[in-house]
């Protein structure tokens, strides 16, 4: 098996899967590397500390953490392997550093793990751990993505599901997905795309100090946190490519995502 990357990507909200462009390009993207033993998931949706994972005892249903949409979101399943070796892998290299790992046996996968995997990984046949954010301190993240880069080379895939730039008062369903993103958006996109690319990580540590319209960009930054992590595997790994997987703009967010190889 060759070492999967660390992905960065923008996970879209349950209509997600009603955007042809976008499945599809989450699609050709997993079919674009070897697929991964198991799936390491670190969700914008999930604060909670210390460090929390998902059931590994048995099944439990998805987390439908959203509310007022028709009913066939509520109808998604996911059934994927449970991953009690990864659980115990991200154990014991966090212990290494001092850090303890909890175990939620009833928290199911939430939208920001299982809706771009549907596209991803449709069969749900990989074993999927997701991972709580203990923290929104970016260096903090960074040092946990560090901590976890030795998975890799077990063949885990480490993916950090946020959203480039993440403001819902931007959301605007009368002007359609294809809508000119807000000025504040593009800016941020920009600034984003140069950043990653260059490899620049202090610069994205402090993100909310240097970027252009960062606070409209992420009035909260648990969007842009997993970013972190994703980052953090990346360099402890020497995960030296960083290329843009996908781009563009719904609903005026940028749905820019990376992959670090």
């Amino acid at each position: 098996m060759t070492t999967p990357p660390v992905l960065f990507l923008s996970h879209g909200a349950p209509p997600l899967a009603d955007d042809a462009r976008w499945t599809a390009e989450l699609a050709r993207w997993s079919g674009s590397f070897e697929k991964p033993k198991n799936i390491l998931m670190i969700s914008a949706h999930w604060e909670d500390a210390p460090v929390t994972v998902s059931p590994t005892q048995r099944k439990v249903p998805l987390t439908y953490d959203f509310w007022g949409f028709p009913q066939h979101y509520y109808d998604v399943r996911y059934d994927a392997p449970l991953a009690p070796e990864l659980a115990s892998e991200v154990s014991g290299l966090l212990a290494a550093k001092g850090v303890d790992v909890q175990h939620d046996e009833t928290r199911g996968l939430d939208h920001g793990a299982y809706v771009p995997l549907v596209e991803m990984y449709p069969e749900a046949d990989i074993p999927v751990l997701q991972m709580s954010m203990p923290t929104l301190d970016p260096h903090a993240l960074v040092d946990l993505g560090r901590a976890l880069a030795p998975l890799r080379d077990q063949g885990t895939l480490i993916v950090g599901s946020g959203f480039t730039t993440h403001n819902l008062r931007w959301f605007n369903p009368r002007a359609g997905a294809d809508a000119a993103p807000p000025a504040a958006s593009s800016e941020f996109d920009h600034w984003a795309a140069e950043t990653v690319g260059s490899g620049d990580l202090d610069a994205l540590e402090r993100m909310l100090e240097v970027a252009p319209a960062a606070h409209e960009a992420h009035p909260r930054t648990e969007h842009w946190a997993p970013l972190y992590v994703a980052a953090g595997a990346a360099e402890a790994s020497g995960a030296s490519e960083r290329a843009v997987a996908v781009d563009g703009f719904w609903f005026g967010l940028s749905k820019r995502s990376w992959q670090f190889s």
